[in-house]
C-alpha cells in the first residue's frame, strides 16, 4: 500500500518502476544520469474509471511511463529533487484532471568517465507530493547501505533469562544494514543540487568507520545526531538497521576467524530523531 503525506486517498493510480537513463557524451558531468521512477495521481476525475469503466479523463499508465522517459530529455539538472519537481509539476499543467501527484524517483547510479560501471550498492531517492496547492511533501533518503566493521562493536549487559542463549560480545566483526530518509526544514531548503544528500552518505560512511559501539541502536543515534548537527536544512530524520551479523563458523584467535551468512532471522532497529 502506498501513503500520502496529504492523507488517505479513495483511489489513486500510476506507474511503477519507470527505468530511464540520460546519457550525456559531451564531457558534461554527470555521464550518466539513471532513475526509476514511480508516478502515482489522484482526483474525483478518475472516479468513474472504477464506478462504470468510463476512462473519458484517464491517463493511461503507458502514456505516464512515455511522459517520464521522453521529459527527462528536457531535464537540465542531476539532482533528483530537481528531477521530481520537474517531471510533477509539468505533469500537473499538461493533465488539469489530476488533483495531486507523488512522485518518486530512485538513482540508479554509475561511476567514471568513459568506461563506467555500477556504483552503490547504496542508492539516494527523492519523494515528492504535489498538488494545485503547491508542495506537500519533500522526502529525500538513501536506501541499501551494506556496512561490514571488523572490530569495534560490542553488545552485552542485556537482559539475561530462560530464553537467552547469545554470549555477551566485546568486540564482534558487525555487518549491518541501512536505510534512512529525512524531511527538510522548507520546501526550498531541498534543492540543494544534491548536496545534502551527497554528504549524508559520506557522514554514514564515516561514522560508521570511526565510532566504537556498544550497539547497534547508539550507532544510529550517533549518525542520526551528526546529521542534524551537520545539515541544517534537515528537520527530521529517520533512520533503520538490520543486523546482518555474519554467522561464526570458527574463530581461532582475536585476529582470525571464519564466518558465514547469517541465519534468515534479523534484527531490526529503528529511530527517529528531530530538531
Amino acid at each position: 500500500m502506498h501513503a500520502f503525506a496529504s492523507g488517505p486517498k479513495r483511489n489513486y493510480y500510476g506507474k511503477a518502476a519507470v527505468v530511464v537513463y540520460r546519457l550525456r557524451r559531451d564531457g558534461t558531468p554527470p555521464p550518466v544520469f539513471g532513475a526509476s521512477v514511480t508516478m502515482l495521481l489522484y482526483g474525483d476525475e478518475f472516479w468513474a474509471t472504477y464506478t462504470t469503466g468510463d476512462n473519458t479523463g484517464l491517463v493511461a499508465t503507458d502514456s505516464m511511463k512515455n511522459f517520464i522517459q521522453r521529459e527527462t530529455a528536457n531535464f537540465t539538472g542531476s539532482d533528483l529533487e530537481s528531477y521530481a519537481h520537474f517531471l510533477a509539476k509539468k505533469f500537473l499543467d499538461k493533465y488539469p484532471q489530476t488533483e495531486g501527484i507523488q512522485l518518486t524517483a530512485e538513482s540508479l547510479p554509475y561511476q567514471g568517465n568513459i568506461a563506467l560501471t555500477p556504483a552503490g550498492p547504496e542508492r539516494a531517492f527523492a519523494q515528492l507530493e504535489l498538488t494545485r496547492g503547491g508542495p506537500v511533501e519533500m522526502r529525500s533518503g538513501i536506501r541499501g547501505f551494506r556496512l561490514l566493521r571488523t572490530g569495534g562493536s560490542a553488545f552485552r549487559g542485556f537482559v539475561r533469562d530462560e530464553y537467552t542463549t547469545l554470549p555477551d560480545i566485546a568486540n564482534r566483526p558487525l555487518h549491518m544494514w541501512l536505510d534512512l530518509d529525512w524531511m527538510y526544514t522548507s520546501t526550498e531548503a531541498a534543492f540543494s543540487a544534491g548536496s545534502v544528500t551527497s554528504q549524508v552518505n559520506a557522514l554514514v560512511y564515516e561514522v560508521f568507520e570511526n565510532f566504537e559501539s556498544g550497539s547497534i541502536q547508539q550507532i544510529i543515534y550517533q549518525l542520526g545526531g551528526r546529521i542534524l548537527a551537520a545539515q541544517s536544512a534537515i528537520a527530521e530524520v529517520r533512520l533503520e538497521a538490520n543486523n546482518r551479523t555474519w554467522d561464526t563458523v570458527v574463530e581461532p584467535s582475536d585476529a582470525l576467524g571464519i564466518y558465514t551468512e547469517p541465519r534468515p532471522a534479523y534484527g531490526v532497529l529503528g529511530l527517529t530523531l528531530r530538531r
